[in-house]
């Protein structure tokens, strides 16, 4: 009934010539990039990271692409299911979950250990990009509209927060919260909770959990206890810097080969990149990003389809946020989050959520001329 219902005037071919190759070029270019970055974690043998990075790029990559030409209608019709079934398996995670350093983030699918509060960061923004779609934008402030928002928006959060994870929870908020602001939310909701934000934060740092207080005193001074909380991020800044201009080369970070450097293959990658290929590496890399956003966000600004122009924006301001969190973390500019840079940090559930975001913003942009009911 959903596949009858939808409109297939386009053939294969016609869906083939309307891929944003510039997008797709970029993804299998990060991809190349972070198989390389990762042979360099393993100082350069193929051993368990980078076996299993390459093998679940091979693996998603193709995945994405098949997904991408599933019709628009398709993901605008399963967006409450989607963002359904996620929430059960962050339920699960939370009674059952599988459990790894001090967090029960994990659900184990015997093929996977997925950590759903990688699938919500993308299943909220379609969740929300349907729900907006479907209501008139006189109703976006009403009350009712408002409280089934923050609903959704705070149940996923909640259950992210008691994992315990911090930084996820905070970028399924950031992305939630970009969906209603281009949903169009009067700007006095975002002040008022910014002001009750404030007031709050004395509280709410009380119920924050020991070592994420001492994330956030060791980002204030690292150097109050550099053999212990602060010794990853003075490290991280020493990797980078010493990293100078044009890197130390393929294979030549001494930070990172004398292990000076713990989490490198995964929230810590970009240290590893910008050692061994320095600033003007690292600008290539940022470039690399800046273009995917940028087609993103493009496809979003053609497509016909509201749903399409609110998950596209969305998605692309998600990206943004992963990427400006992880660098600007490694660099000492924001405390330890656990937040990974998309493609390139070590992650089959990260690399997966990446993938289906990236799988939707392509059928947008198949489907670019297609309106939704």
């Amino acid at each position: 009934m959903l596949f009858n219902s939808i409109n297939t005037q386009l053939s294969f071919f016609q869906k083939v010539k309307n891929i944003d190759f510039i997008l797709l070029f970029s993804i299998l270019l990060l991809g190349i990039i972070s198989a390389f970055a990762m042979y360099s974690t393993d100082g350069g043998e193929i051993l368990f990271h980078s076996k299993s990075h390459i093998i679940k790029f091979i693996i998603f990559f193709p995945l994405m692409i098949t997904l991408s030409f599933l019709d628009i209608k398709v993901w605008h019709y399963l967006a409450y299911l989607f963002y359904l079934i996620v929430l059960i398996f962050l339920i699960w995670a939370s009674i059952y979950g599988v459990k790894a350093s001090g967090s029960q983030r994990w659900v184990n699918l015997y093929f996977i250990n997925l950590q759903p509060s990688e699938l919500m960061k993308v299943a909220i923004i379609v969740c929300l990009a349907k729900y907006y779609h479907r209501i008139q934008l006189n109703k976006v402030n009403t009350l009712l509209s408002v409280v089934t928002v923050l609903t959704i928006l705070i149940l996923p959060i909640l259950l992210v927060i008691a994992q315990p994870d911090l930084g996820t929870s905070i970028l399924i908020a950031l992305s939630g919260i970009v969906v209603m602001w281009l949903a169009g939310l009067n700007i006095r909701y975002f002040i008022y909770s910014f002001i009750t934000l404030l007031i709050s934060m004395p509280f709410a740092i009380s119920f924050l959990k020991p070592y994420q207080k001492l994330r956030v005193l060791t980002f204030l001074n690292p150097d109050r206890d550099p053999l212990g909380a602060g010794y990853q991020i003075i490290q991280s800044k020493i990797a980078v810097g010493s990293g100078g201009l044009t890197g130390k080369g393929f294979l030549k970070g001494t930070q990172s080969y004398l292990e000076f450097l713990p989490e490198k293959h995964t929230d810590f990658i970009f240290t590893l990149f910008a050692e061994e290929h320095g600033f003007l590496g690292s600008l290539g890399l940022l470039l690399i990003y800046i273009i995917i956003i940028y087609r993103v966000i493009k496809i979003g600004s053609n497509s016909r389809s509201f749903f399409a122009k609110l998950f596209c924006y969305g998605y692309g301001s998600s990206i943004f946020f992963y990427v400006v969190v992880n660098m600007s973390m490694v660099l000492g500019l924001l405390p330890i989050v656990g937040s990974p840079l998309p493609i390139m940090s070590y992650g089959g559930s990260s690399m997966l959520a990446t993938m289906i975001g990236f799988a939707i913003v392509m059928s947008a942009k198949i489907n670019h001329k297609q309106l939704i009911a």
